[in-house]
């Protein structure tokens, strides 16, 4: 059995890979039909010309439930794990909730062009990335709490360094794009593809648009994390029939929730 295989370790590694190819895939197909620049252009750009814009939309599509499902995964997890600590339990609903929401802004970015409605796409970056931030403290704060009988400090280490990473690219990314869009260098930034390296503003673009890649792929890393613990889980759905025939009614019945850690298994 490979690595991927065990477990639900597939669910982070397909997220990440089917994200990380919805941004390569856009890009080279902007650059190939000479529609945004070779260089470091905004993510957002690339998904904004047809034929990428499709491509840009349905990947991001899917990868908007990839994520729902990594997270609720992860939040199952934590509750077989921990189903007696009240103050891990409320945070791993706090992070689901977040979580959810950072995917939900992502479809807005996937379904909202920058350059055809600027303000819905920029809150939709600002639940992805805002929102997504506070789900990545949450989470690492869950790991610290839950080390070392359950995490080892190392998974702690490493998420709370790519929260670091993903703190700095948004602090660089806001900076440089406030004194981009100040109407210092000009007007209708928000529309313009092309740059020429001699221009006013080119410095505060490159920054911006390196920070916004550098945000997305710290991001990705930090669902890396969850695939040595998705390893070690695997769901399963309980049917319970109401009725011996469809066209029953329903009996009233109490539904009891178990949450069970058996060699491995949820």
């Amino acid at each position: 059995m490979w690595w991927f295989q065990q477990g639900l370790s597939f669910l982070p590694v397909a997220l990440v890979v089917w994200s990380a190819a919805s941004f390569v895939f856009s890009y080279i197909t902007a650059i190939v039909l000479h529609h945004v620049d070779p260089l470091v252009p905004y993510i957002s750009d690339t998904g904004t010309i047809p034929p990428e814009r499709c491509l840009f939309g349905i990947m991001l599509n899917v990868s908007t439930f990839l994520g729902m499902a990594t997270m609720y995964v992860r939040y199952k997890q934590v509750s077989a794990l921990s189903p007696e600590k009240p103050r891990i339990l409320r945070l791993n609903k706090l992070g689901l909730t977040l979580g959810w929401m950072s995917c939900f802004g992502l479809c807005i970015i996937a379904n909202f062009q920058k350059c055809i409605l600027y303000y819905i796409h920029v809150l939709g970056a600002c639940l992805t990335f805002g929102v997504g931030s506070i789900y990545m403290l949450v989470q690492t704060i869950l790991s610290y709490l839950m080390q070392p009988e359950l995490h080892s400090k190392d998974i702690f280490w490493a998420r709370l360094a790519v929260f670091l990473w993903s703190c700095s690219s948004i602090l660089s990314m806001f900076v440089s794009s406030v004194v981009l869009y100040s109407g210092l260098y000009g007007q209708n930034l928000v529309q313009k593809l092309h740059w020429d390296p001699q221009e006013r503003g080119y410095t505060p673009h490159i920054i911006s648009t390196v920070s916004e890649w550098s945000l997305a792929f710290s991001f990705l890393s930090f669902f890396l994390t969850y695939i040595r613990d998705f390893q070690k889980i695997s769901l399963r759905a309980v049917v319970s029939l109401q009725g011996q025939t469809l066209h029953e009614s329903p009996r009233s019945f109490r539904a009891e929730e178990q949450a069970l850690l058996v060699a491995g298994s949820i």
